[in-house]
């Protein structure tokens, strides 16, 4: 459902079974395989919402008793994966989505002044093309920020941005620099802590779903 702040485009996707899995999710002593297991679960979801709105063609069909005109897809998403923990999105979405083309782009998070720091980028072509990028966390926003600028580099014809949980700080800041790119997400959290984590959240989820610390 859109998110009533004054942002119409955040969708919070309130599916129960979407809240169920979070929930299992942002608990401290779930373990890392039942983490990557619930992430994948959920983004399958999450995919199924994001993706509602992808223009369809008509094409003539022969079933086993007939031929017909029935819909798909006029193309395939290109799907963005922020490294690292975008990768943990990036297995249910491409179940859902096999056909998808994938691009990556590697950030990490300056502990100190919590910018975003690129070191890799591989794209295919994005030139007229819906690009999904995925990322569990919208945070501070800087992160998704940088990927959205690599992205729009190359010339897409509309971007949408999934992640699992996001910051109302994360939100803001995001709709600052890029107000043209929806939001979809699982939960708008409280707030940021004083070293720009998600609370209440789930806590790092690179970490989560890798097993390190």
């Amino acid at each position: 459902m859109p998110y009533s702040a004054g942002m119409p485009e955040l969708h919070v996707v309130d599916h129960p079974l979407v809240q169920h899995k979070l929930t299992q999710m942002r608990r401290f002593d779930t373990p890392s395989e039942r983490f990557r297991q619930l992430l994948t679960e959920t983004s399958l979801l999450l995919t199924y919402e994001v993706t509602r709105e992808l223009p369809l063609t008509t094409t003539t069909i022969t079933t086993p008793l007939v031929e017909t005109e029935a819909p798909e897809l006029v193309e395939h998403p290109v799907v963005v994966s922020i490294l690292r923990a975008g990768n943990g999105l990036l297995d249910g979405v491409l179940q859902v989505i096999p056909g998808a083309r994938v691009g990556h782009v590697g950030l990490y998070r300056d502990h100190e002044t919590l910018q975003a720091v690129e070191y890799y980028c591989k794209f295919p072509s994005l030139e007229g093309q819906t690009v999904i990028v995925v990322d569990p966390m919208l945070a501070t926003g800087n992160s998704a920020a940088a990927a959205l600028d690599r992205v729009k580099a190359d010339g897409p014809a509309a971007i949408r941005f999934l992640c699992l949980l996001a910051a109302p700080e994360g939100i803001a800041a995001l709709h600052e620099v890029h107000p043209d790119v929806p939001i979809w997400t699982a939960s708008v959290d409280e707030c940021l802590n004083e070293v720009g984590y998600i609370v209440p959240g789930l806590g790092d989820a690179g970490d989560r779903i890798f097993g390190t610390t």
